[in-house]
């Protein structure tokens, strides 16, 4: 949907937005200006153009399409993305999650479309009305995007970004790169800021935009508190792991430098796969979030102001792989995080894949097909949890069980608490953390209540729920004050010194 000026009530607020030159609305929508032919980031240092010359639309994609390129000035390219795919659950906002994962690019807009339950021709009709352009432009930006990132960032030839970045030729990319931006591939990368000292052979390193204020004590606590022995490892600022991609294996390291950014290292089997890898951490560290407006909306009522004021711009972590969380979430059903990683670890290293694409040896998570041949001889516990876990295994592996970002979240739930030992903590947890739902409370989860009750509180289920209802739709980042106030986590904000890892949040669900 574009914005003009004749479109008065939407037209009118982003006006004012461009006129403030708020950043907080980067990569929520684009500003195209007639007169120039360029379109802007809202928080463009330019001047203000005049009402009658500007267009607002809800991508980059569809001010390229309406003919429109980045202004070199702002690179609209490099804010972060738009919160909005994740604060709504239609087919638009689930197309474009799995148009960053690369669907488009691996499966073409067929599979695009099959994964969302529609035919080619009626999605792009929807996505078009809705957002301006169709699959295939949307995925054109955010190659784009991804070879703007490479250029600035690495050290990669020209050549090596073109297919890291999904495009099918050198050609298509330096037509793109000139269309989109205005300027060739190689003018671009002179415009890049060289970070200081050489990187490995086959290492990239780039930066993680994000809107401020971001909580990285809070999300690398968590990461680190989580950590699965030999899959990941956890640090103060920083969180690497390895991970299974659709080109093979692959490491990354996230870590904050010493301006309090974040910085993306990787290495890759398949440079094509780096797109999904960014989206993919994007969405693990709820990079696209909009703190200000979670924050402001928490902080309106008195009893959770003083926690948001202490941990502003808190982030609620995604998921790397849909499945393997799903896993993770039901080994971890009523015992603490430090037994969930114990046991965890110690059937990634029964039945994991070791790679030393990081540089030393790590194990990859185990593919669901080999937990649901192997996993019960592995697996503590009593019989039927084993089960229940592996029957999940089972499910995953032949696709009688499909989850992922492009979910609707209600038929994801649906189809999880139709399994055999997934109750609703379970179900919703997944559904909070995979699909980024801003708006999931688990009032089943024991050290969230704890939690609310040492933030005074109601903490009793019923009246938990209802209380909490106050805060929709961002009750996943109540849920996060939550856990973070429970007397139980507190070493989760603690420096690594003060581990050993405490217990975590548990669910009441009866055991499977």
């Amino acid at each position: 949907m574009t914005f003009t000026a004749a479109d008065a009530r939407g037209f009118d607020e982003r006006y004012r937005v461009i006129q403030s030159r708020d950043r907080r609305f980067d990569g929520q929508f684009v500003t195209a200006v007639r007169s120039t032919g360029i379109y802007c980031r809202p928080s463009c240092p330019a001047r203000t153009p005049k009402e009658a010359n500007v267009t607002f639309y809800p991508t980059s994609a569809a001010a390229h399409e309406a003919g429109y390129r980045a202004c070199k000035r702002c690179l609209p390219e490099a804010a972060p993305g738009s919160p909005a795919w994740d604060v709504r659950g239609d087919v638009a906002a689930r197309a474009m999650r799995l148009i960053a994962d690369g669907v488009v690019d691996r499966e073409g807009v067929p599979g695009l479309a099959r994964r969302l339950g529609y035919s080619s021709r009626h999605l792009g009709r929807l996505l078009t009305a809705e957002l301006g352009a169709g699959p295939l432009a949307l995925a054109r930006a955010q190659r784009a995007h991804t070879a703007r990132a490479l250029l600035v960032g690495t050290d990669l030839s020209v050549t090596d970004v073109a297919f890291s970045a999904g495009f099918s030729s050198v050609r298509q990319f330096t037509e793109t790169i000139g269309e989109v931006f205005g300027m060739s591939p190689t003018v671009l990368r002179a415009r890049r800021a060289r970070a200081a000292g050489a990187l490995p052979a086959g290492e990239i390193d780039l930066a993680l935009p994000a809107r401020g204020p971001i909580d990285t004590v809070g999300l690398f606590g968590w990461m680190r508190a989580h950590a699965i022995p030999g899959v990941e490892v956890g640090g103060d600022a920083s969180f690497a792991r390895v991970v299974r991609m659709p080109g093979g294996p692959a490491w990354f390291e996230v870590r904050r430098d010493a301006d309090s950014r974040l910085r993306l290292r990787a290495r890759l089997t398949a440079l094509a796969d780096l797109g999904t890898l960014i989206s993919r951490v994007r969405r693990l560290f709820d990079l696209d979030a909009d703190p200000l407006a979670i924050d402001e909306a928490l902080a309106r009522h008195p009893e959770l102001a003083p926690a948001v004021a202490a941990v502003p711009g808190v982030r609620v972590p995604g998921a790397m792989d849909a499945a393997e969380m799903l896993l993770r979430a039901m080994i971890g059903q009523q015992i603490s995080v430090a037994s969930a990683r114990t046991m965890q670890g110690r059937l990634s290293a029964e039945l994991g894949e070791r790679t030393d694409i990081g540089g030393t040896a790590m194990t990859l998570f185990p593919d669901p097909a080999v937990i649901a041949e192997h996993g019960f001889g592995v697996l503590r516990g009593p019989e039927a949890r084993r089960r229940a876990i592996v029957e999940a295994a089972r499910a995953l592996a032949d696709g009688t069980l499909a989850i992922g970002p492009g979910d609707d979240g209600v038929e994801q739930r649906h189809r999880l608490l139709a399994m055999r030992g997934i109750g609703p903590w379970t179900a919703d947890y997944v559904r909070m953390r995979v699909l980024g739902d801003p708006d999931v409370l688990l009032p089943g989860d024991v050290a969230a209540r704890a939690g609310a009750a040492a933030l005074g509180l109601p903490s009793d289920p019923a009246s938990f729920t209802a209380w909490s209802e106050r805060f929709a739709p961002w009750r996943s980042y109540a849920m996060a004050h939550y856990w973070y106030a429970a007397p139980v986590t507190q070493a989760w904000r603690s420096p690594v010194a003060s581990l050993p890892l405490p217990p975590a949040p548990v669910e009441s669900e009866p055991a499977p």
